[in-house]
């Protein structure tokens, strides 16, 4: 059998050079992302984010995804460019 996605519209951030700078990029995670010694982190000097499934690294150029019910999860910039597309507001 073949599925389709269905069409959810996400919102989502790219992972940049200053990222943590913006109050706005830190109202959006509250405490989903950390950039401080977290514990279960085997290198804490990287920026990494709390998902479902565990402590995920991010690196400059992903994209972090804020799921249909609240959940933050990473993408990587190939894989987003073909999974989604922006949208109107």
């Amino acid at each position: 059998m073949k599925f389709r996605k269905k069409p959810v519209v996400v919102e989502a951030v790219q992972f940049l050079e200053g990222f943590f700078e913006s109050a706005t990029i830190q109202d959006f995670f509250k405490d989903a992302i950390c950039i401080e010694v977290c514990p279960g982190i085997i290198d804490p000097a990287r920026p990494h984010i709390h998902t479902l499934e565990g402590n995920h690294y991010v690196i400059v150029g992903d994209w972090i995804i804020k799921g249909i019910k609240g959940e933050f999860y990473p993408c990587k910039p190939d894989v987003f460019e073909k999974t989604y597309e922006p949208v109107e507001e």
